[in-house]
């Protein structure tokens, strides 16, 4: 039996940051961190972008922290395995390698992983969900033999793996139920100039088609809409969102419909287990509501926040304007606040065609969301400040 004071589950941006911020105020208490893949944490969020389009990309740059700050922090690591049961009462963790340990506290950080949709085929060779550093290391592989690619999904990951793909000269379609682009962020007029821009880009776009199935005996062959139609292609990145990796605690209080409850503090209602990143729902003090949030920015700020609480020796509420950002092609957007709730009137300063613009959102007349086309970090957080300001914040 293995006794530690902090047990981490889960070695993404939230796990690792968690650690550090259990360093920084606690430096001897024995951490142990447990993650499902073979590679240290690294820099997902670029799996979609430079890294796709990097002939030969820099593994060790994909880091994030390096993985020698483990050991000069005395964080002991556990990569390639996962915890397969977790007794709350107990504070027992089985480990898939065997181990057992038995902690004083712990951090719930195990991520999200990709819808599959509900059609056949989807197990097909050649059908890519891009998730993790060996779903992208496959992807440039699979694009360098497969000429013809199709996307499907209209999100984030949707479009910046769409638009890295084109970057790099090959044929790439994209198919998307709903009628443009980021349709869960976007106004319907800023969306559209979004779709005619990829449009513009090379990008061959099926809009208002939804998929009802892959075709093929062991690789992709074709793939079917509800439609009828029928597309022969030899690829396919499936992005159709991403849903809260919970199994571990289902049927617990750890779990629940939209994730992990968590107090301001990112603790659960169990004492001393805390969950951050794709899996916490938590109270947000400055737009209001409770939510739950799929960002690297929100998984690297909570998992230092709760890695602070989890001390004991500090009390930090957890209190972030929500904010993403994305890239495509050469447009930089940035998303500050609620775009959870279509807007009832968008302010817009700038012009589509000059690609800087700044739209405003509001609900009635109280401001809900900036977003911000290329425009520079210290503008951005200038929005965040304004945005706070008009909440009274």
């Amino acid at each position: 039996m293995i006794r530690r004071d902090y047990l981490i589950v889960g070695a993404g941006i939230g796990g690792a940051s968690a650690c550090e911020g259990i360093r920084k105020y606690d430096k001897r208490g024995s951490v142990t961190l447990v993650g499902a893949e073979i590679f240290p944490p690294y820099k997902r969020w670029i799996l979609s972008k430079s890294f796709l389009r990097d002939k030969d990309p820099n593994l060790k740059k994909l880091q994030e922290p390096d993985e020698r700050s483990f050991q000069s922090n005395k964080i002991e690591t556990r990569f390639g395995t996962v915890v397969t049961q977790f007794n709350i009462d107990r504070r027992l963790a089985v480990l898939a390698n065997g181990e057992s340990i038995e902690f004083t506290k712990a951090c719930l950080a195990m991520g999200s992983r990709p819808v599959r949709p509900a059609v056949a085929g989807t197990n097909l060779g050649n059908v890519i969900y891009l998730r993790t550093l060996r779903d992208a290391l496959a992807l440039k592989e699979m694009a360098g033999v497969e000429r013809g690619i199709i996307v499907i999904g209209g999100g984030l990951l949707a479009c910046e793996a769409a638009a890295s793909l084109r970057i790099m000269k090959l044929k790439v379609g994209l198919m998307h139920r709903d009628p443009y682009l980021l349709n869960r962020y976007l106004d319907a007029e800023t969306g559209a100039w979004l779709t005619d821009y990829f449009a513009k880009q090379g990008v061959v776009l099926s809009m208002g088609e939804s998929l009802n199935g892959f075709e093929g005996k062991t690789v992709l062959r074709n793939i079917q809409t509800k439609s009828g139609n029928r597309f022969p292609v030899g690829l396919a990145v499936v992005a159709c969102g991403a849903e809260p990796n919970l199994d571990l605690v289902r049927n617990t209080p750890l779990s629940g419909p939209h994730g992990s409850p968590v107090t301001e503090y990112l603790e659960t209602e169990e004492k001393g287990i805390y969950a951050v990143g794709d899996l916490a729902f938590y109270p947000d003090r400055i737009m209001g509501g409770v939510r739950r949030q799929t960002h690297w920015e929100n998984a690297r700020e909570q998992g230092l926040v709760a890695g602070a609480n989890m001390t004991g020796k500090k009390r930090i509420r957890y209190e972030q304007v929500p904010y993403f950002w994305s890239e495509a092609f050469d447009l930089r957007l940035d998303f500050v606040g609620d775009f959870s709730v279509l807007p009832t009137r968008v302010q817009l300063d700038g012009a589509y065609t000059k690609k800087k613009f700044v739209a405003r959102y509001y609900q009635g007349d109280k401001l809900r969301a900036i977003l911000l086309s290329q425009h520079t970090q210290r503008e951005v957080d200038t929005a965040k400040t304004q945005l706070r300001h008009a909440l009274g914040k």
